[in-house]
C-alpha cells in the first residue's frame, strides 16, 4: 500500500513542479525584470531563453505527472528523466532566482526519490 502512496506522491509532486516551472517560464518570457541580474556567471543565457526552457520542461512534467496517475512504466522512467532535467535547469539558473531554484530542486529530488522506490507490480491506476 505504501508503494502506491509513493507513486501518488511522485505524481502530485511532478504535477506541482511542472505547474510551478510553467509559471517560472511565463515570468521569464513576459517580465525579465522579476529575476536578479548577475554579472560574470559562467552559464549566462538570456532570461527569455531560460523562460522558454522552464516553460517546456514544466509542460512536459505536467504531461508525465498525468501519466503517473495511471502508474505507467513509461511515466515512471520519463518522470525520473524530467525531474533530473528540472534539477539541472534550476541549478544552472540558480543565480537568477535563488530561493525559487532551491525549492524546485528539492521538489524534483523528492519526486526522483519516490519514483525510484521499488513498488509492487500489478498496481492499477491510482484512482481506479
Amino acid at each position: 500500500m505504501w508503494a502506491t502512496g509513493l507513486t501518488a506522491f511522485a505524481a502530485v509532486m511532478l504535477l506541482l513542479t511542472g505547474v510551478l516551472d510553467i509559471f517560472r517560464g511565463i515570468m521569464g518570457i513576459a517580465r525579465d525584470d522579476v529575476f536578479l541580474a548577475t554579472r560574470s556567471y559562467v552559464f549566462q543565457f538570456s532570461l527569455t531563453g531560460w523562460g522558454w526552457v522552464h516553460l517546456v520542461l514544466g509542460a512536459v512534467a505536467v504531461i508525465v505527472g498525468l501519466g503517473l496517475m495511471k502508474v505507467s512504466t513509461w511515466a515512471r522512467a520519463a518522470g525520473v528523466v524530467i525531474a533530473a532535467l528540472i534539477i539541472i535547469a534550476n541549478f544552472l539558473s540558480l543565480p537568477y532566482y535563488p530561493v525559487w531554484s532551491i525549492v524546485m530542486i528539492a521538489l524534483a529530488a523528492f519526486t526522483i526519490w519516490a519514483l525510484c522506490v521499488v513498488r509492487k507490480e500489478g498496481n492499477q491506476g491510482l484512482f481506479d
